[in-house]
């Protein structure tokens, strides 16, 4: 487990340094908690290294964390220079390696074995259980269609095969797709508009005696069956489209209904697989529904999710979101959105234009090249963040600007005092980190930026270790869970209470107040 807990606090710092730190944590989530049960232990033990992680990491960048550009902005509006996009790390790779030697040696001791009942879903049971429980493998097959089938330049409304043959089709993928022409190489839901090639591969569903009749009638080759399993997880499971098992409760609507299942299901745009009942496959297409019927079904994730949503006596086993997270391969999207990022990282280094704008333009490539839908991305905003962070930056402009940043600094300066500013240094770090743990990092860094760069000027030292320091302290929320967001994030999956933070945080939170003291002013002079 030690060797787990530095990758992982390693992994999340690293990523944190170019994504956001809830965007880390929410990413690496599932598969740490993955992590923790296929090793034996509870994911409890290692999911506050991940929120500390991202928490350390995001001060490996400029982008890192929202009070890195807070304090490099306010420099710059006090006519400093400003940071460069990788002078962060110069403190935050080091504060980095400590917290991964930390809870090497010493956090995993502190950490607590809190029981939790989230054990992922793993795709591979689940669809291994399908196939015995409602015999897919039985009506699952792949045709061709060879040269001589009267299929070739058709649609799929010119046969109706549902009814002649008693098939489905349920995919469909192009042999020889151009792109330029708008032909894409699968179809994962073929309409009755759906143009029928030569070549093309069809999923089709169905009694063995149908598909021999439909082969013989359309003149269709057999494709040599790949294990069903494997199969269905590679080919008709992805980022988009996703299969899920649907439960009948007693309370349901549905009993005693007669319904034409391929039918019902189509209204909510999802493909009717498999029918169980009293845990065996029934084969009927138009059935009276009873109380714990069950059905295999295929759609887009969203489309699951909104069936999921309007059926509250419809039990959707194996949670959609969970599965959906363990689907590994990548998609070209995935690289579009992998480029954006990087494009951001290279406009900002080269200092191209200001970080706001860095940041638009790639959101907008991500956004217009659908990696993220628009209402999706709605969703993921943090409201309060945003509203919290509105709401500080009036008022740290109005405390600078009615006397009180003049009053609270004149204070600090004289209980310190004038002569070592090392000791201004550490107050802010103590100041700055006492209200992380309770509000907002960004909004404590709008609310202290002001503060700090009127004390300095008193000083008449340099801002930029303060400024340093208010970034660092700011990132420091290790003593309770509402801190961060990212702390929020893994409470319940770790089922943590308040005391957990406080016992792994207080040494590491010692640790990074006595390393800013020593190298900060050694990196930034006064």
């Amino acid at each position: 487990m030690p060797k787990l807990l530095v990758i992982i606090t390693l992994g999340s710092g690293v990523l944190s340094g170019f994504v956001s730190n809830t965007g880390t944590v929410a990413t690496l989530l599932p598969a740490t908690i993955s992590s923790a049960w296929s090793i034996g232990t509870m994911p409890s033990k290692i999911l506050i290294p991940v929120a500390f992680g991202s928490n350390t990491g995001g001060l490996l960048t400029l982008t890192g964390t929202p009070p890195n550009i807070i304090t490099n902005n306010a420099l710059i509006d006090a006519g400093f220079e400003g940071f460069s996009f990788f002078e962060f790390g110069l403190i935050g790779l080091p504060l980095l390696i400590i917290a991964i030697v930390y809870f090497r040696y010493i956090g995993f001791k502190l950490l607590p074995k809190n029981k939790t009942n989230n054990k992922p879903i793993n795709i591979d049971t689940t669809l291994h259980e399908w196939i015995e429980a409602y015999s897919i493998e039985n009506d699952y097959y792949q045709l061709r269609i060879r040269s001589v089938s009267p299929l070739i330049n058709t649609k799929v409304s010119d046969w109706d095969l549902e009814n002649d043959f008693k098939i489905n089709i349920i995919r469909l993928k192009r042999r020889h797709p151009n792109r330029l022409k708008g032909n894409m190489p699968f179809i994962e839901f073929p309409s009755n508009d759906t143009e029928l090639r030569y070549h093309d591969i069809l999923t089709v569903k169905g009694k063995t005696e149908d598909i021999n009749r439909l082969m013989i009638s359309f003149r269709l080759g057999l494709l040599p069956k790949e294990s069903v399993k494997s199969e269905l997880r590679n080919n008709l499971i992805n980022q988009e489209v996703g299969m899920a098992e649907v439960i009948v409760t007693q309370k349901s609507y549905l009993v005693g209904q007669k319904i034409k299942v391929h039918e019902y299901f189509e209204r909510y745009s999802v493909q009717l697989l498999a029918t169980s009942r009293q845990r065996k496959p029934y084969l009927e297409e138009e059935i009276r529904v009873n109380a714990g019927d069950s059905f295999i079904i295929r759609g887009p994730w969203q489309n699951i999710e909104k069936l999921k949503n309007n059926h509250k006596n419809m039990v959707i086993v194996g949670r959609p979101e969970e599965m959906l997270k363990d689907v590994d391969k990548l998609t070209p999207k995935s690289y579009i959105a992998l480029g954006a990022l990087l494009l951001m990282i290279i406009l900002l280094v080269v200092k191209a234009v200001p970080g706001a704008i860095a940041a638009l333009i790639s959101a907008g490539i991500i956004l217009f090249t659908g990696c993220v839908p628009f209402t999706k991305s709605y969703k993921s905003i943090s409201w309060t963040s945003v509203i919290m962070i509105a709401a500080m930056i009036p008022m740290g402009i109005a405390i600078q600007k009615t006397g009180v940043a003049e009053m609270i600094s004149n204070s600090i300066i004289s209980i310190l005092g004038m002569e070592n500013p090392t000791l201004l240094l550490a107050g802010i770090f103590l100041l700055t980190t006492t209200f992380s743990q309770f509000i907002n990092n960004s909004a404590t860094a709008v609310l202290m930026t002001p503060i700090v760069i009127l004390a300095a000027q008193s000083m008449n030292v340099s801002p930029e270790p303060l400024m340093i320091t208010i970034a660092i302290s700011a990132s420091t929320a290790f003593l309770t869970p509402i801190g961060t967001t990212t702390n929020a994030m893994v409470m319940s999956s770790g089922n943590y209470k308040f005391i957990d933070y406080l016992k792994v945080g207080a040494p590491l939170l010692l640790i990074f107040l006595i390393t800013t003291i020593v190298l900060v002013p050694i990196i930034w002079p006064f």
